[in-house]
């Protein structure tokens, strides 16, 4: 970006190359413990020698049976408006049954908390359970990866209070297709009046960038957003900074603009708006700081920004083979798309059975006239059976139970996977990345392809109210939640040209060390097949991106290709 300038008592300062210092632990060392708020959820678990939480299956059963019964109460009839369905989740949070910190120290019973609120949430639409989703997932999440122990406190402050906050990632111009580029931007400007040496102005620098679909904006108090960090005028990356969305009286914070997207074709008791700021002054620890932060030093008469990294981040990174990929903070922010396309991928199945579960029942309660066995005149009592057992309904339900418990049992591994992650916090390894993008993938495309079909056999049923039809739209929306399953895909397929594009470069043409020693046939085969489109695109003239668009239908067969041998790798290794 250009330079950019801002009044203050220093000198005007255009802002130049950030100085990178050696990282250090805190800010200088300080840091605010803070005390924690007094927060009383049921005693469930306890602590392990190695400080996992190990849960037995008593605790876990008694907590079970109590969060289900709290979602009775909440979900007992749907919501009458969007202020009315943010109440009842402030309720859920308050009660502590699932705190925020499950997210990393219980897993598995964050992830079961989502399917168990699948379940009881499926007559009302998928409003509630993606409200749920952004509350625990992607904004206390967030914090829970980035923030420091202070903004940690104020996390726990907000479960104890019910406060509720949103996710502001997605633009109208750097949306779910964009690879996470934001264009909002958070400016540091040195101030000698301000303890803190300055504060960051948040803008939407131009219509494109204004924060679209942030689901719970209208309704959350605060928002972790994402914004270009400029410090002396250079970019420095996307970064998270919490922000005041509402004062205290509960009205548009001074330079917020909050802006209803519409109704929509479900889930109407969900709130989505579009968000946009105008030189909204944010303090220093605005800055969700774990792992980095921003300070002024002085230069005569003038004041200086410095960015700085904490100690530690550039050997966390995820190993693959020797070599460590060192963390970005978006990269970080990136983390919560893991938890959340598991929760999104269990979300779809969920809906999935329990659509199916229902028409089942209705269909095994149908009667269809079926002509008597060698009676043709019309006095003859006509036969019955019922619609499930029609040639057609009947094979649908079967394909429906294989497909449905393989995608199921491959769900559940690489949740147990990513658990173990988790709590061992260790970053996932790029098989485990893979094997998440492609439980996504699968559960979301199976779910809308069978829900699909189903509709078409079940006649006049599947336009009822009522009958959980009315809420497939619910299924688009995880398609492109927590990253876009298009853009999932061309991803696998890239990464695999790549490979071979580098085996090739190493000379490993034939024998060990090639694409068929990692791969099924099939999958090198679409590989060399898709490489050599490319080439041949490139060797007419056509630029990468043009070559690309070219052979995409060759692209998303690979990837296809691929999430069936990764399914088949994870539940059968041997093969």
């Amino acid at each position: 970006p250009p330079p950019v300038e801002h009044p203050n008592s220093f000198a005007p300062t255009t802002c130049f190359v950030p100085i990178r210092v050696p990282a250090m632990p805190g800010a200088y060392g300080v840091v605010d413990q803070g005390s924690r708020p007094s927060v009383s959820p049921i005693a469930v678990s306890e602590k392990g020698t190695t400080g996992d939480i190990i849960e037995a299956e008593n605790d876990r059963a008694s907590w079970r049976d109590a969060w289900r019964s709290k979602l009775s109460a909440v979900l007992a009839t749907p919501a009458a408006s969007c202020d009315n369905s943010a109440s009842r989740l402030s309720v859920l949070v308050k009660t502590g049954l699932l705190r925020f910190e499950d997210l990393m120290e219980n897993p598995g019973r964050f992830f079961e908390a989502h399917r168990l609120l699948a379940q009881a949430g499926f007559q009302h639409g998928p409003g509630f359970s993606i409200r749920f989703t952004v509350q625990y997932n992607l904004f206390a999440g967030t914090i829970l990866e980035l923030g420091s122990a202070r903004q940690l406190n104020q996390l726990r402050e907000m479960q104890r209070t019910g406060r509720l906050g949103c996710f502001a990632l997605t633009e109208r111009l750097a949306g779910v297709n964009s690879g996470l580029v934001v264009h909002t931007t958070a400016c540091w400007v040195c101030d000698d009046k301000n303890k803190a040496g300055g504060y960051f102005l948040l803008n939407t620098p131009h219509p494109g960038a204004k924060k679209n679909w942030i689901s719970q904006g209208l309704t959350a108090s605060l928002g972790v957003v994402v914004a270009d960090l400029i410090v002396n005028g250079e970019t420095v990356g996307p970064h998270a900074f919490l922000v005041p969305l509402r004062d205290k009286n509960n009205q548009p914070g001074k330079g917020v603009t909050l802006t209803d997207m519409g109704a929509k074709t479900t889930g109407n008791d969900l709130d989505n708006a579009s968000i946009e700021f105008n030189s909204v002054r944010m303090d220093r620890t605005a800055l969700l700081d774990k792992h980095c932060d921003v300070f002024t030093v002085r230069e005569g008469k003038q004041g200086k920004g410095v960015y700085v990294e904490r100690g530690g981040d550039a050997s966390e990174g995820a190993t693959s083979g020797t070599k460590k990929h060192r963390l970005t903070n978006m990269d970080r922010i990136g983390q919560r798309l893991f938890t959340g396309r598991i929760a999104v991928a269990q979300g779809a199945h969920e809906f999935r059975s329990l659509l199916f579960q229902r028409t089942k029942e209705a269909t095994d309660n149908k009667p269809c006239w079926v002509p008597s066995a060698g009676k043709s005149d019309s006095t003859a009592t006509p036969a019955t059976r019922a619609l499930s057992d029609v040639p057609q309904l009947k094979s649908l339900y079967l394909e429906e139970t294989r497909r449905h418990e393989r995608t199921g049992r491959f769900l559940r591994v690489v949740e147990s996977a990513l658990c173990a992650s988790l709590l061992s916090k260790t970053r996932p390894d790029s098989v485990l990345v893979e094997a998440v993008a492609a439980a996504k993938v699968r559960a979301v495309d199976e779910a809308i392809e069978m829900t699909h079909r189903l509709r078409q056999e079940v006649g006049a049923y599947a336009l009822m109210a009522k009958t959980g039809f009315e809420h497939t739209d619910f299924l688009q929306c995880c398609k492109f939640a927590e990253g876009d399953s298009r853009v999932l895909m061309m991803k696998m397929a890239r990464d695999r040209v790549w490979r071979l594009a580098k085996m090739k470069r190493k000379g490993n043409t034939g024998g060990r060390g090639t694409l068929v020693d990692t791969t099924s046939k099939r999958e090198a085969s679409a590989t060399a097949s898709l490489a050599a489109q490319i080439q041949d695109a490139a060797a007419r003239g056509l630029s990468p991106t043009e070559a690309w668009d070219e052979a995409s239908e060759a692209a998303y067969l690979l990837a296809e290709i691929a999430i069936e041998d990764i399914v088949t790798t994870w539940l059968d290794p041997v093969a």
